[in-house]
């Protein structure tokens, strides 16, 4: 079924070429010539491209020798120049490092003061004139912000600390929607233009009040890392032309580098049952700050945390996410929050919202789409993280479903897997699209082991979620009723392929959005197109609930816990609107959209 055109002025283009279908276990051209499958022809019957197991599984971390890894300007010029969305179209932030950071035992951190950290813009390139470091003639605006420095520190010896370069974020204001800018950031005062970048662009996102304007494509990735996988996805995500970047977790792995000899393991706990925390290495987040430059000097990357995140540090662990906090800006205070944990911002649509208060006050006719996102699966059929967040999914699955949440993407589990729409572990025409699309290309390698495969099935102590508690449960309906797992592929898993890769979201108009997933590996010798979906909403007969949350699934599993854990997520909706959640650990006594 093809996609009906849309009305007005939309501002995307359309790349998906090749008539695919997912019919056992490959991608195949529809018999009937209908063009690109969509969820109005599903549920689909449940389907696996195996892995090849002659393959390698993953690659080696780039080497922070790498010439794509090393500084792209010298001090005291900015590096790792990024973007990232602002509450609305309007305004943008800049954020780059300057200096050099410090690795050892005795450090002496950077006073970020000393240093301006201005924005240098226009809506006309400059002349090369401007190199010399004139730049209040050649561009009318200036934006201006602070700078800081973080640290990680170990109280144990023979543990590298570390202490960063100043790392500036700017907020530039007033912008206009669907416009060029051009723009050189750094500090102005040192002479000769030595302290500023050289001239970059950027184009900011539509609307809210155009008709029909939504963002042209939505790059989605999850588990990025910094492997020869990694550098791939990136290459060919941004040969993509995305107009925003969504990284649904896990970026750098820095976090125990030190600790695995950086060779990375899927389960750090078995590995190293006596270790007293996670030594990560630091240097490999400028070094992916370094490599990414090239994408998010030009578009805005928009981040939520994910379990790499945390690194640990201090005594005990105490602080956490000390890099997170400091590396990326976030419209938290424009959006109402007093944390980054908490953001939201809108990338051309009506309004943001939080959770079930504000969710309450989106106008779907104004913003028909909402997607929500977060780093772990609720579902998943693979053996990694089974079941790992099953307390969240219990706790918050009822709220998205009475609100009408689209589409929900995940990361976590390093493979990808599209569910049919669903709800509570049953087909349901109204339920979202869960999409798993944690197969960045990280050091962890790809994972292939299915739930369902003999012998795979995880048991009663494994997949325990860093922080909360556990709510594993045995499914008390269907196929698998009185089980753990399934003995074959989930009716709710469409499709599911262990390759590296990244997807993108084009929204066509209110009900059509082309989801395609494109694969790293070209092993098979065929496109790298391995998923291709029109999600189409039917406002009509899925009307929004009103009044109260559906019933989940009761817990006759083992190990179950009545506290339930909201780890970090984002939310957005599309018109396309988005808000980013980031929230950190909660613990609830029950909830009303849940029972026990």
């Amino acid at each position: 079924m093809a996609a009906p055109a849309a009305a007005g002025d939309l501002r995307f283009l359309l790349v998906g070429v090749l008539v695919v279908v997912v019919v056992g276990s490959r991608l195949v051209r529809r018999a009937d010539g209908g063009g690109i499958p969509t969820t109005l022809d599903g549920p689909f019957e449940p389907a696996t491209r195996a892995f090849d197991r002659a393959l390698r599984q993953g690659s080696d971390d780039v080497p922070l020798t790498d010439p794509r890894l090393a500084p792209r300007a010298r001090p005291p010029a900015p590096e790792q120049i990024a973007l990232a969305a602002s509450s609305d179209a309007t305004s943008v932030w800049v954020s780059w490092v300057t200096g050099e950071a410090q690795v050892g035992s005795h450090l002496n951190p950077l006073d970020p003061s000393t240093v301006r950290s201005e924005v240098w813009y226009s809506e006309r390139p400059s002349p090369t004139a401007a190199a010399a470091g004139d730049v209040s003639g050649h561009y009318p605006h200036v934006a201006r912000g602070k700078a800081e420095v973080y640290s990680q520190l170990y109280p144990y010896p023979g543990l590298l600390n570390y202490t960063s370069g100043a790392i500036h974020h700017v907020r530039l204001r007033g912008l206009k929607p669907a416009t060029r800018y051009y723009y050189r950031c750094g500090d102005s005062s040192v002479s000769g233009g030595a302290g500023l970048s050289g001239e970059l662009s950027f184009e900011t996102l539509p609307s809210s009040a155009a008709a029909a304007a939504y963002p042209r494509r939505v790059a989605v990735v999850g588990d990025l890392g910094l492997t020869g996988n990694s550098t791939s996805t990136v290459e060919q995500l941004a040969r993509n032309d995305p107009s925003l970047v969504v990284v649904v977790g896990d970026m750098t792995y820095a976090n125990q580098y030190r600790t695995t000899g950086g060779r990375g393991v899927p389960c750090f706990s078995c590995s190293f049952p006596d270790a007293p925390l996670r030594e990560s290495y630091q240097p490999r987040w400028d070094g992916w700050g370094r490599f990414m430059e090239p994408l998010t000097s030009r578009i805005p990357m928009m981040v939520i945390e994910g379990n790499h995140e945390i690194e640990p540090q201090g005594q005990g662990g105490a602080v956490t996410f000390a890099s997170y906090l400091a590396r990326f800006a976030v419209p938290s205070e424009e959006s109402g929050s007093n944390t980054k944990f908490y953001y939201s911002f809108n990338a051309g649509g009506a309004q943001y919202s939080w959770l079930e208060k504000d969710l309450r006050k989106i106008d779907r006719r104004v913003t028909p789409w909402v997607v929500a996102a977060w780093h772990p699966p609720w579902y998943n059929s693979y053996s990694s993280h089974y079941q790992e967040f099953e307390c969240m999914r219990q706790a918050m699955e009822g709220l998205l479903y009475q609100h009408g949440v689209d589409i929900v993407f995940s990361g976590h589990v390093h493979a990808y897997e599209r569910m049919n729409r669903v709800f509570n572990y049953t087909l349901d025409p109204c339920g979202p699209v869960y999409i798993t699309i944690g197969d960045g290309g990280n050091i962890e390698k790809i994972d292939i082991d299915h739930a369902d495969d003999p012998g795979k099935c995880p048991g009663p102590g494994d997949n325990h979620p860093e922080f909360g508690g556990v709510c594993h449960l045995n499914f008390t309906s269907g196929p698998a009723k009185g089980k753990f797992c399934w003995e074959k592929q989930p009716e709710w898993s469409a499709f599911r392929e262990s390759s590296f890769g990244h997807g993108i979201l084009e929204v066509v108009n209110s009900t059509y959005a082309l989801w395609t997933w494109h694969r790293n590996q070209d092993a098979y010798g065929e496109d790298s197109v391995g998923d291709q979906i029109y999600i189409v909403r039917q406002p009509d007969k899925c009307l929004l609930q009103t009044t109260r949350c559906p019933s989940l699934v009761s817990n006759s599993g083992y190990g179950a816990h009545k506290d339930i854990i909201r780890s970090g997520h984002l939310i957005w909706n599309a018109s396309l609107a988005i808000w980013m959640i980031l929230i950190s650990t909660i613990f609830i006594k029950g909830n009303s959209c849940s029972r026990f």
